[in-house]
């Protein structure tokens, strides 16, 4: 969420979009404040997820390219410090499923949880009709590996709401 100031309505960070900053990374404003967009980490990451969008040059996830495996490069390269301790939690991100997934729509489906390596999707058989997702929030480590292999955009993640955790 983007905090309206007047750094930020000048930097035309006003428009809502919620990027995805890399693990570990500070707060929002304290990141575009101390961020160089020397692009570092965009070089280093392993799986290629970083990547530079928008009209601002900072660097962001996106997943439909590809999940994070928390290989702390992005930190390790970057010469500015915009990143918290890697002995630390990387993010409190989780998945959510919402309800264009396929199995919701009759359509039988594991994707998901074929590409989830913490095992935080399972599926619960139901009876007479299709097995459906769960998340299991506790595992789940937010890398984003379940949005890319769904394919229908079903999954996004989402920050943990410190105000609602747990409740939907």
């Amino acid at each position: 969420m983007s905090i309206l100031s007047r750094r930020n309505l000048l930097r035309g960070q006003w428009r809502g979009h919620d990027a995805i900053r890399p693990p570990w990374s500070v707060e929002e404003v304290l990141f575009t404040d101390g961020c160089s967009r020397c692009h570092a980490c965009v070089g280093a990451c392993e799986t290629g997820v970083i990547t530079v969008s928008g009209n601002q040059g900072f660097p962001e996830l996106d997943f439909q390219r590809a999940e994070c495996t928390f290989c702390k490069r992005c930190v390790e390269v970057c010469p500015e410090p915009i990143f918290h301790s890697t002995e630390s939690q990387p993010w409190q991100r989780y998945a959510v499923i919402n309800q264009t997934c396929l199995t919701y729509q009759g359509v039988a489906c594991r994707s998901c949880q074929d590409a989830c390596e913490p095992y935080a999707i399972k599926f619960k058989l139901r009876l007479g009709g299709i097995a459906q997702p769960e998340l299991e929030r506790e595992s789940c480590t937010g890398c984003g590996g379940c949005v890319r292999s769904c394919p229908v955009q079903a999954i996004t993640t989402r920050e943990s709401d410190k105000d609602n955790d747990g409740k939907e």
